[in-house]
């Protein structure tokens, strides 16, 4: 049996993403370094086969997407389901800010990140929930290809928690770096994950933005 592929990819990185500021649904765009993060990455892929690419309509990863599949002559289809969680009223703050001004709701979410919701957010749960879904279309969609998936941190974390049949209190127990590959092969009901957060392509990247 043929598996479904999918390559699940973190966007470059942002300013914000080098400042330490929460982004969730704002739609901050890549920075230079993001974008050399990506073109990287894209010639990571160049021998790579990819039938289908998909991103999370967030500026951020609709071009690290485009960037990948420039070689490979593919529309990027976009998906709102795979945005990052909303992290509400914590958006442009920083960890810090975060933990002066919501003490509680940060302890709270820390320890709960599944069913506690950021304030005017969501929680892990229901970006597990709409990731998912997402993902489950897509997969049966394009069944026995190869897919590129594009998104961010907080959603792949749900989503390789979910595929994993893990807690949701793992989302901190592993990394996923901007530009980090992760692979999963789908059959049928199972999925396998073959790779998790591979950043080799970045050992080109050096030296200032």
């Amino acid at each position: 049996m043929q598996a479904t592929r999918v390559y699940l990819v973190r966007h470059g990185e942002t300013e914000w993403n080098n400042l330490g500021r929460y982004q969730g649904h704002s739609d901050i765009a890549l920075s230079s370094r993001g974008r050399r993060q990506a073109e990287l990455l894209s010639q990571r892929f160049e021998k790579v086969h990819l039938d289908a690419a998909y991103a999370s309509d967030l500026k951020r990863a609709r071009e690290t997407a485009i960037t990948i599949v420039a070689p490979h002559n593919l529309e990027v289809k976009l998906e709102a389901g795979l945005r990052e969680i909303n992290f509400g009223a914590w958006e442009g703050l920083s960890y810090q800010e975060i933990i002066a001004a919501f003490p509680q709701e940060w302890e709270e979410w820390r320890y709960d990140p599944a069913n506690r919701a950021v304030p005017g957010g969501e929680s892990f749960q229901q970006v597990k929930e709409r990731a998912l879904a997402v993902f489950n279309k897509i997969v049966a969609k394009e069944k026995g290809r190869n897919i590129l998936l594009v998104a961010h941190g907080g959603c792949l974390r749900a989503l390789i928690c979910s595929i994993l049949g893990l807690d949701l209190s793992a989302v901190w127990r592993f990394r996923l770096d901007n530009t980090g590959v992760s692979v999963v092969d789908c059959y049928n009901e199972n999925k396998i994950l073959v790779l998790l957060n591979d950043t080799h392509h970045l050992e080109l990247l050096a030296g200032p933005d």
